[in-house]
């Protein structure tokens, strides 16, 4: 509903595309693109996924029309090929709504070239942490890999939790488990993040299927050794619903797109 409401996440949205370097393509690691094996989009005009239900109509009339590029398409597929992850292009399909979305916000002119690699929640997050180092070299290119997810995400209780306001504050278990995962990030305690699992606080309360938690990983592998990672916005939806988003790098400057968010 950021798309078309106003909240806290979605004005920080609004101002970030500003607020780093024009990157030549964007990456985007999506909890809804969850396939088996690793597809990345090579459509030269991918269309837009309306992959929701039961919304205002509002929302299904969005077009995010941000081309494509099918060379890079097959540069990422070939890079993650040879890291020992097997890649292959997928032509047809377009870009869902975990980057759609995110991104009219960013580059509401849809000019920059965007692309997705998908995940598969069936793997472990060593798996995502693969997929982000193997394309690590690429930010040097000027590509921006971002992951969009959740920090927490139990969607079953937060559609149960009609009671409670859009802007109502954290419940203790939510807010545990967030602040975990915000102090390891900064502390680059990826080894931590990476067992989530067994050593975050409430971890299966927060996220009972991991797919949102995912694309985290993919961001933590395509940062640099020498870059802390930084809290750049945090709210909350119904208390229940972390918006949080994290940095590696300059949020910025001139030269280089070397920026991945989460």
């Amino acid at each position: 509903m950021m798309a078309i409401e106003d909240s806290a996440a979605r004005r920080f949205l609004l101002g970030l595309g500003a607020r780093l370097p024009r990157p030549r393509a964007i990456v985007v690691f999506s909890a809804h693109h969850d396939d088996v094996g690793t597809a990345v989009t090579g459509a030269e005009r991918p269309e837009t996924i309306h992959d929701f239900g039961g919304f205002p109509r509002e929302l299904y009339r969005l077009r995010y029309p941000a081309p494509g590029d099918a060379r890079v398409a097959q540069e990422l597929a070939e890079t993650l090929t040879a890291a020992g992850l097997p890649a292959e292009v997928d032509a047809r399909r377009g870009l869902d709504h975990g980057a759609w979305i995110p991104l009219s916000l960013m580059y509401p002119h849809a000019e920059v070239p965007v692309l997705q690699v998908s995940i598969d929640s069936v793997q472990a997050p060593t798996h995502h942490f693969a997929l982000g180092r193997a394309l690590r070299p690429l930010r040097d290119e000027g590509v921006l890999v971002i992951g969009s997810g959740g920090a927490t995400h139990n969607l079953r209780m937060y559609f149960h939790a009609t009671d409670r306001g859009h802007e109502s504050p954290p419940l203790e278990w939510v807010e545990a488990f967030n602040e975990w995962a915000a102090g390891a990030v900064e502390a680059r305690r990826f080894d931590d993040l990476l067992h989530y699992a067994e050593r975050a606080p409430y971890a299966s309360q927060n996220h009972p299927t991991p797919e949102h938690f995912l694309p985290l990983f993919a961001t933590l592998g395509a940062s640099h050794d020498d870059e802390p990672g930084r809290r750049v916005h945090a709210s909350y939806d119904r208390g229940l619903l972390s918006l949080d988003a994290y940095a590696f790098g300059p949020m910025a400057g001139a030269g280089k797109a070397d920026d991945v968010i989460h």
